[in-house]
């Protein structure tokens, strides 16, 4: 008998919200993509092939949400001429360490000043497991431009990182 949505919710939920506040970088945002990400499971749950894993299945509504709320916040600024670079500093910072020591704090703050496509591909490989199959699926680009991007992640990183 298939999970009900109130078992996938208690089963995976922990999960999507941990993604979410990787990929947002504060609380207040990963609690929107977190609700969004749900309501379009909903609403698109008849789609879903019972056949395929779930997880990889949500992962990339999860994304794609993310990717909505990132043009709808551009366009947001652009529309108010509003500047909030320094709002979005403070709640980079605010983020609780969640699953990351101290030691790593560092890394961290390096993966969250990544390009949006870079660090995307980063917190998927590295931090939720999926494999390079797996991202090309959940990001629907072929299967080098993520290895590209995960490339060109790590000279970034590596970069970056040197240069502290």
């Amino acid at each position: 008998m298939p999970d009900t949505l109130e078992q996938k919710i208690a089963r995976y939920g922990p999960r999507l919200y941990g993604l979410c506040v990787r990929l947002c970088g504060s609380r207040y945002h990963a609690d929107d993509l977190y609700q969004e990400t749900w309501l379009r499971v909903c609403g698109s749950i008849d789609r879903y092939d019972p056949s395929m894993s779930f997880e990889p299945w949500l992962t990339a509504i999860c994304v794609n949400c993310y990717r909505d709320s990132l043009r709808r916040r551009r366009w947001e600024r652009f529309i108010a001429a509003f500047d909030d670079d320094d709002s979005r500093d403070s709640a980079i910072h605010s983020v609780a360490a969640d699953d990351h020591s101290q030691e790593n704090a560092e890394l961290w703050e390096a993966v969250r000043r990544l390009p949006e496509k870079y660090r995307t591909a980063i917190i998927l490989h590295y931090f939720r497991g999926y494999d390079v199959k797996e991202l090309s699926g959940i990001l629907k680009i072929p299967a080098g431009t993520v290895k590209y991007r995960l490339h060109r992640a790590r000279e970034l990183l590596k970069g970056e990182l040197s240069d502290e």
